[in-house]
């Protein structure tokens, strides 16, 4: 198989750290995994991952790879709301692709062990509601402004918590709550 970032290297069957089977780019470095190598090596010895390496550098292929076994365009899959790294999956194989120092990167974010959730729906659904409550919460401090935001906050944080809540947001919302409206 080629390499589906440098295109000239081949990939070769080598090992991960010695952990799961991988295929590696003596070009370039990065590795391709099938899931179901890194699902069964994960069920072997689950928690077991090493630190990242002190110096490293991890790359993120901003252009569309091609499978190295099918030849179809690979999906890309953010990792987290909070980052615009993202991974290269092959659906119809369920293969994916790491770039050099993607390994250590899901290191030290903790998401070494989660390789195989990361393209789920359930984790892309999670990446797109935290996108969504950044985004408001962005909006309301900037139309309540920080003070004002984080009091309505707690407001509503308690409010939520009541058990009579319905008869405290009428009470609330009242134009004059000590009126019977005639």
């Amino acid at each position: 198989m080629n390499c589906p970032s440098c295109k000239t290297g081949e990939l070769t069957p080598s090992f991960l750290e010695l952990l799961f089977r991988t295929h590696s780019c003596g070009g370039c470095g990065g590795h391709w995994i099938l899931i179901e190598d890194f699902v069964e090596w994960k069920t072997r010895n689950p928690g077991t991952h090493r630190a990242p390496q002190a110096d490293y550098e991890a790359e993120d292929s901003k252009n569309a790879l091609l499978c190295p076994m099918t030849g179809r365009i690979m999906q890309k899959f953010r990792l987290s709301s909070d980052s615009s790294h993202r991974l290269d999956y092959s659906p119809s194989v369920g293969g994916v692709w790491l770039d050099p120092g993607e390994w250590e990167y899901l290191k030290e974010h903790g998401l070494a062990d989660s390789l195989n959730q990361v393209f789920t729906a359930q984790w892309q659904a999670s990446i797109r509601k935290e996108d969504a409550r950044a985004t408001f919460t962005q909006l309301y401090r900037e139309r309540f402004g920080e003070e004002q935001y984080q009091k309505i906050k707690e407001l509503r944080e308690w409010l939520t918590a009541q058990p009579n809540r319905s008869d405290l947001r009428a009470y609330l919302l009242a134009e004059d709550p000590y009126s019977t409206g005639r």
